[in-house]
């Protein structure tokens, strides 16, 4: 695992952080992104007290020419890329009639097509590690609810992709699987983590799966998990 490199978007908080800094602590090299260069720098000095094997860029997985600048710049500085996980993402929750246009295109641009960017511009490193991409879709990805509309538009999007994907690229030796969390302790739309989020799924379990995932033999796929908080009574 030592000379393992992970790649992993939106990782200055919330579930990449969470997943950067149990993969770090697993012996993995870790490079992340984020879109502020200031908070990019501030996390890649507190990740370093964990291992020097760390590697902050600042990209907008929006834009594809700073994803493929991204991947250009940890292949200069480990070599190599083994995993790429594709986490950045963002919420907002209206109503289909309330929603403006500005809204969704963000939405998709970031969620969805953030994905597709993420994978092209770092498929070919990927075919030569025969590696693995995971995108962190949501049980949104399959459940629709009220206000989600363009939320949900751009998780069952993701899932699509990603098995679609699975398929394209099996041959190639690269592994495919997108994971689907349900409520999560995070920043996400806004949410300020604390404890009474305890019931909920911790970053650092998202982590603890992706390095079970990574660690099982390479004939067996797990291309779609669920996974869901397993007390929300206690909310």
């Amino acid at each position: 695992m030592e000379n393992k490199v992970i790649y992993i978007t939106g990782a200055t908080k919330g579930i990449g952080f969470g997943v950067a800094e149990l993969l770090l602590k697993s012996g993995y090299k870790v490079a992340f992104s984020g879109r502020n260069e200031a908070d990019v720098n501030k996390v890649a000095l507190e990740l370093s007290r964990i291992s020097m094997d760390v590697l902050g860029v600042v990209s907008d997985v929006r834009d594809y020419e700073k994803e493929e600048l991204a991947v250009k710049t940890i292949l200069e500085k480990f070599g190599r890329l083994d995993v790429v996980i594709a986490n950045a993402g963002m919420g907002i929750f209206k109503p289909v009639d309330e929603i403006s246009l500005e809204e969704w295109n963000q939405m998709i641009a970031t969620n969805l097509t953030g994905a597709f960017h993420t994978m092209k511009a770092s498929v070919e490193a990927l075919k030569a590690s025969q590696g693995y991409y995971i995108s962190i879709s949501s049980l949104a990805g399959t459940n629709f609810f009220e206000n989600g509309a363009a939320y949900n538009a751009s998780k069952f999007g993701v899932v699509g992709f990603s098995q679609a994907a699975m398929l394209d690229l099996r041959k190639y030796g690269i592994s495919v699987c997108t994971i689907m969390p349900g409520s999560v302790s995070s920043h996400f739309a806004g949410n300020d983590p604390a404890q009474k989020d305890h019931w909920k799924i911790q970053p650092e379990d998202l982590g603890e799966l992706i390095h079970g995932i990574l660690k099982m033999n390479r004939r067996a796929l797990p291309s779609k998990i669920e996974i869901r908080p397993s007390r929300p009574d206690l909310k």
